[in-house]
C-alpha cells in the first residue's frame, strides 16, 4: 500500500484524487488546513492565501475559532472519501491540559480519525505542544505530526526531542524533513526510536537519500500537497532508493504499521 504521510484538504477534493490517481498513491494522511494555495488564481490571490498560512504556521492563528471551519472541511472531505484519506486533527495550542484531551476525545477518537496534526506552534514555542503529547499518550499513543520547517527553528526541535523522550508511547512525527536543520533531525530522529521524519517538501535531494540511509524504519514518503505533488515525491524517493523492502517502507509500510493498517 503507498500512504503520502502529509496532505491537506483541497478545494475541490476531486483535484486531489487526481493528483493521487496519477501518482500511485492509495491512501493519504489528510491534515485541516486554513490557507488554500490551490485557490490562487493568480499572485495577488496566492498572496493572500500566503498570508493566511504565514500566521498559521507562525502560531498566531491558535485559537479555538480560527480551526472550527478547517474542521468542517476536513469532515466533510473524509465523509465523501473514507477509503481514500486518513483523518488527523489539528488542536489548538493555546488551550489548557483539560480543554486539549477533552477535544481529542470528542473530536478525534469520537470521530474514529487515526492522529493528531498538522500542530504549528510559534517559533521557538514547541513546548506548548506538550498537552496534546500528553492526551495522545492517555489514548494508547496516537500518532502526533508537528509543522518541521521554517519557521520551526533548530532550537525548537531540541524541545521536540526532549518531549518525544518524556512521552515514549506517543510516534511524533517531524514534518518537512526539518526544513533547513535536516541534518540535525535525522540525527535526532536516529536517536529516539519513538521520532519520525515525513520527506515532504525536502530542501535538497540528497536530504532524502541521506535521511532514508541512517533511518530507513523512520522515514516517510509525503507530499505536503498542494504545496508538493504526489508524482514528484514519489518520484524522488524511487529515485534514491531501490526496489525492494526500504523503498516498500518508506513508502508506506511503515506508516501502515504505525496506523494499524498493515
Amino acid at each position: 500500500m503507498i500512504i503520502d504521510a502529509h496532505s491537506h484538504v483541497h478545494d475541490p477534493v476531486e483535484a486531489h484524487l487526481a493528483l493521487l490517481d496519477e501518482a500511485g498513491v492509495d491512501r493519504t494522511v489528510l491534515f485541516a488546513t486554513r490557507p488554500h494555495p490551490e485557490r490562487a488564481a493568480d499572485l495577488a490571490g496566492l498572496r493572500r492565501e500566503m498570508a493566511v498560512l504565514d500566521a498559521a504556521v507562525g502560531g498566531r492563528a491558535n485559537t479555538l475559532e480560527a480551526y472550527r471551519g478547517a474542521w468542517q472541511e476536513l469532515h466533510a472531505a473524509l465523509a465523501a472519501q473514507p477509503d481514500r484519506f486518513i483523518g488527523f486533527l489539528a488542536v489548538p495550542l493555546d488551550l489548557t491540559s483539560e480543554e486539549t484531551s477533552r477535544i481529542v476525545e470528542r473530536e478525534l477518537v469520537g470521530r474514529g480519525l487515526h492522529g493528531i496534526g498538522e500542530l504549528t506552534p510559534p517559533p521557538g514555542g514547541a513546548g506548548t505542544i506538550e498537552p496534546v503529547l500528553r492526551a495522545a499518550a492517555d489514548h494508547g499513543g496516537l500518532p502526533v505530526v508537528v509543522h518541521g520547517s521554517a519557521p520551526t527553528t533548530a532550537d525548537d526541535l531540541k524541545t521536540l526531542a526532549a518531549l518525544a523522550g518524556r512521552y515514549p508511547t506517543v510516534p511524533l512525527v517531524v514534518s518537512q524533513l526539518g526544513g533547513l536543520n535536516w541534518m540535525q533531525a535525522v540525527d535526532m530522529v536516529r536517536e529516539i526510536p519513538s521520532m519520525y521524519l515525513d520527506l515532504s517538501t525536502a530542501p535538497v535531494v540528497f536530504a532524502v537519500r541521506l535521511a532514508i540511509e541512517e533511518i530507513p524504519d523512520r522515514t516517510l514518503f509525503g507530499s505536503d500537497a498542494p504545496y508538493g505533488d504526489p508524482v514528484l515525491a514519489r518520484t524522488l524517493v524511487e529515485r534514491v532508493t531501490t526496489p525492494g523492502e526500504t523503498r516498500t517502507r518508506v513508502l508506506g509500510g511503515t506508516l501502515a504499521e504505525l496506523l494499524g493498517l498493515a
